[in-house]
């Protein structure tokens, strides 16, 4: 599928411009990080932010990724978008699937490794 709309959700600003800079070197898909999933929640439920795909960091203070999910999944109007768990925490696939998570990847730390991985994902 081709995504033209990406949302981050990652507290950390470094690993998201570092994603931003390779999603743009593979795609003309539109980026939009938030760094606090509490507030990204909001966003989503009241439609200021309308992503075709989000990435979504496990670690975060406030609320973790595996709680965000959850949140998301009890929501119709949100519940069907796609996310993918992207996270240096390691998490099962099994636990992915529970879930209802569209995929589990590890945050490479070579550049070229994530233009890779984005590359296969929104083109």
């Amino acid at each position: 599928m081709n995504y033209k709309n990406i949302l981050q959700i990652d507290d950390d600003s470094d690993d998201c411009e570092f994603f931003q800079q390779a999603l743009e070197e593979v795609s003309n898909a539109t980026y939009m990080a938030l760094h606090n999933p509490i507030e990204a929640l909001q966003k989503l439920i009241d439609n200021d932010v309308k992503p075709d795909l989000i990435f979504l960091d496990i670690n975060m203070p406030l609320m973790s990724g595996i709680e965000f999910l959850a949140e998301i999944k009890k929501r119709d109007v949100i519940k069907n978008i796609p996310v993918i768990i992207f996270s240096t925490a390691p998490v099962s696939s099994q636990l992915a699937k529970i879930l209802d998570a569209k995929d589990y990847l590890t945050k490479p730390s070579d550049f070229n490794d994530l233009k890779v991985i984005l590359k296969g994902i929104v083109s």
